[in-house]
């Protein structure tokens, strides 16, 4: 049988070699029957984070579950950036957004930061994976970011590896230029913090700024939204130091 050039595709948890069955769970069952209408001998894509992208036939189709035997692999497994992006969690639905975005941009991990001004300091955990799992499933990508549970920016800070560099959005950076600040640094481990929508107190900041590993950025004259800032702050780090070279 042909397979089709464009595939549907799907994170699992489960190994993947050729051969092998994969049994999917209910919400991935019902979402390639009932949405995409696909039948037996139907094809799809799936990937887990660690054996590249495979494709696999639907074999067994039941109510609620639905078997996949995998035929061959059509990517090897690629690794991105070594990016993790902290933010303060804001409204629900910019936090999706914000998860979405930073997955695209190729991060590696996702940690809420609670700040003195942070107003959304519920944060779902499983809500962010699975917004996690839709973007690296909607494009392309072979890995789906790590999600930390919430935690508070100064116990994050005492736990920090200062190996790794802290970019932080600052208004107030002595560098204007965020591109000259970036590119004054050796690629190493990095991440990237965007604080919340009234910003860091004073106190946050002085705390930050006398980390040796903190390097404080401006994004330029206007002031942003924290999703916008996100994104703006992801795209100068890949430009610099990412797989965007």
């Amino acid at each position: 049988m042909t397979v089709p050039s464009k595939l549907p595709r799907l994170f699992v948890r489960s190994p993947l070699r050729a051969s092998t069955e994969v049994v999917l769970d209910r919400d991935q069952t019902h979402y390639l029957a009932n949405v995409l209408r696909l039948k037996p001998d139907s094809y799809v894509l799936l990937f887990n984070g660690a054996d590249g992208e495979w494709c696999a036939r639907i074999d067994k189709l039941a109510k609620k579950t639905l078997t996949l035997v995998v035929e061959h692999q059509t990517r090897a497994q690629e690794d991105g950036p070594d990016l993790h992006y902290l933010f303060a969690p804001i409204k629900r639905a910019r936090v999706d957004y914000m998860a979405q975005k930073a997955t695209e941009m190729g991060a590696s991990v996702l940690r809420p930061t609670i700040t003195h001004r942070t107003i959304a300091e519920r944060v779902k955990v499983e809500r962010l994976e699975a917004n996690a799992v839709e973007a690296a499933e909607q494009c392309g990508i072979l890995r789906v970011p790590e999600v930390h549970a919430p935690q508070k920016l100064a116990e994050i800070l005492k736990q920090w590896n200062p190996e790794r560099l802290l970019v932080v959005a600052d208004e107030t950076a002595a560098v204007s230029s965020p591109l000259e600040a970036l590119a004054s640094e050796a690629a190493r481990p990095h991440a990237v913090l965007i604080g919340p929508e009234g910003g860091f107190d004073p106190e946050e900041r002085d705390l930050l700024l006398s980390k040796e590993f903190v390097l404080p950025i401006s994004l330029g004259p206007r002031v942003m939204r924290a999703d916008t800032a996100a994104v703006a702050c992801l795209t100068l780090v890949n430009a610099v130091w990412g797989d965007w070279r």
